[in-house]
């Protein structure tokens, strides 16, 4: 199985499932443990609101990965770069596997998470040695391994802490990080810096720049945020549903219903291949109009089991369409400076799934089931106007001028449309 780029700068099929897989693992090891916070706690004599901060601090380090380390890959070599962050995830997760008392694992975790964001350099790295015909394909794949990961984490860490306890999931975790890192060294490419001169100091304020220069990033990462929102608040509140009459699952059940999204993630090439074909917007705004549909089907499966099905599937459907046709757009705007506008990208989709998260907490204790899919359906809602309103003022500025080179050192220059 060939894992070297092409030589006509398309990349390999070895090399590219090479790199989903790992943009999966990076990710999953940040929701291993969600399953397992009581048998933590018990095992480790904290309570269940200490326990429940393993989740906080995992989504805190991945915050601050996201705008502190991604940028780095556009002003180091990235291989290394890539290399580095994984292996220092494995080391990371042998502070887990081996902690003492819940301080030890709250700080494993969260530098776990800081360093897991080595799958946000992966996915431009992808995207760069990309074929630009084939990107939308290739940026599919890569995120369909990222999407698996998050979606099957769960499951994973369920059946490897029935074999050996809940230390056993980092274990393999930290083995399986290592491994990647070695053969990330191997096969992966050595690509040169792209930021110039930029100091890390000025890489940073280049990456927030990048919001007030480019008008599609804006609008991207307000339809990412709303559409994250959104899938937040199924995934939130699918818990709450399940447990309750009249399904009344285990909680192994409902940890099973994680398996219905794969068939949504597996869609992201599909979207991808339309988007290769110049139907990026037409993807776009499918996506978001499914998105908001979906709710309808949502909202029936409180009492049925067929709708919901449905309606999970629709809308795992739909967000990957408007994130893989979202990532189409940004990275073509300028490939020099991929990777601050990926973190610039992926830290607004964070806040805003988060946002959702916390807001289906309590919409659910306050108004339920019917609460939740007036919640979802509302954020969904607000992709489809920021979709169009993307369309119509990118429309009208189409025809203006490029920045002058003074600006060239701290924002990309202005892009036109896509089609």
């Amino acid at each position: 199985m060939t894992t070297r780029p092409h030589t006509d700068g398309g990349l390999a099929r070895g090399l590219l499932l090479l790199m989903s897989a790992a943009t999966g693992l990076a990710v999953a090891g940040n929701y291993f443990a969600q399953p397992l916070l009581d048998l933590i706690g018990r095992e480790l004599g904290i309570g269940p609101s200490s326990a429940a901060l393993v989740v906080t601090a995992a989504q805190g380090g991945y915050a601050l990965g996201l705008v502190l380390l991604v940028p780095l890959g556009d002003l180091m070599e990235r291989r290394r770069l890539a290399v580095s962050l994984y292996a220092a995830t494995a080391v990371f997760l042998l502070v887990s596997a081996t902690a003492a008392d819940g301080t030890v694992l709250l700080a494993g975790t969260a530098l776990t998470a800081l360093t897991s964001v080595g799958a946000q350099v992966v996915v431009p790295f992808a995207a760069t040695l990309a074929d630009p015909a084939e990107r939308g394909r290739v940026v599919g794949t890569v995120m369909t391994g990222l999407m698996l990961g998050l979606l099957l984490a769960r499951t994973a860490s369920g059946a490897l802490s029935e074999l050996g306890g809940w230390r056993t999931v980092y274990w393999v975790n930290a083995v399986l990080m290592a491994l990647m890192a070695v053969l990330l060294r191997v096969f992966l490419p050595r690509l040169g810096r792209d930021g110039g001169r930029l100091s890390y100091a000025g890489l940073l304020r280049s990456t927030v720049a990048m919001f007030r220069h480019e008008p599609l990033l804006r609008w991207r990462a307000g339809v990412g945020a709303l559409g994250l929102a959104s899938f937040s608040v199924l995934w939130t509140a699918l818990t709450f549903l399940l447990v309750r009459a009249p399904y009344g699952w285990t909680e192994s059940a409902v940890g099973l219903f994680a398996l219905v999204g794969v068939a949504g993630a597996l869609t992201a090439t599909v979207a991808g291949r339309l988007s290769d074909r110049g139907h990026v917007q037409l993807v776009t705004g499918a996506g978001t109009i499914l998105l908001l549909a979906s709710w309808s089907a949502i909202a029936a499966g409180a009492r049925s089991l067929a709708w919901l099905l449905v309606g999970v599937i629709v809308l795992d459907l739909a967000h990957q369409a408007v994130l893989n046709s979202s990532q189409n757009v940004l990275y073509a705007l300028r490939p020099e400076a991929r990777n601050r506008i990926n973190s610039a990208f992926m830290t607004s989709l964070f806040l805003g799934g988060a946002a959702g998260s916390a807001l289906t907490s309590v919409v659910w204790v306050n108004a339920g089931w019917t609460g939740v899919c007036l919640l979802g359906a509302t954020l969904s809602a607000g992709t489809v106007v920021l979709w169009v309103l993307e369309r119509v003022t990118t429309g009208r500025s189409a025809g203006r001028p490029p920045k002058s080179p003074a600006h060239q050192n701290d924002a990309p220059a202005p892009a036109a449309p896509a089609k």
